[in-house]
């Protein structure tokens, strides 16, 4: 069985997401949520977490395979460059391989509108039914 494709995903980032994510995970360093003090940084500004730009991949996969990728999804990623309020986050996936052992294992990544890498990796989900 040959591994599906993968819609892409798109969302625009801005402050508001990631003041609302500092709330639900109780990380609140200023260099998330502070802009004054997130200026006089080497980011310049503010910056969304890593979890919250990650998060994106993982919504993607649960579109794709739903319960299985809730059940069997894995994923091994990088964080190559930061998030900033006012992009536009677009995750993808391409098949890499069929597993003999029934599973698919996908490239994955997260990009802004710029085609900046920001996170990079892979996926492995189960096959339907396995």
């Amino acid at each position: 069985m040959s591994a599906p494709a993968v819609v892409p995903l798109t969302r625009a980032l801005s402050q508001t997401m990631i003041d609302r994510y500092a709330s639900a995970s109780g990380d609140f360093n200023p260099i998330h949520i502070d802009a004054a003090f997130a200026a006089t940084t080497p980011m310049g500004g503010t910056i969304a977490h890593g979890m919250l730009v990650l998060a994106l991949i993982a919504e993607m996969m649960t579109a794709a395979f739903g319960r299985d990728w809730l059940t069997s999804g894995k994923l091994e990623v990088r964080f190559r460059a930061p998030a900033r309020p006012g992009d536009r986050l677009t995750a993808r996936a391409r098949a890499i391989d069929d597993d003999e052992g029934g599973s698919f294992r996908y490239a994955v990544e997260c990009l802004n509108e710029r085609e900046e890498q920001l996170i990079t990796g892979t996926a492995v989900v189960a096959a339907p039914g396995r």
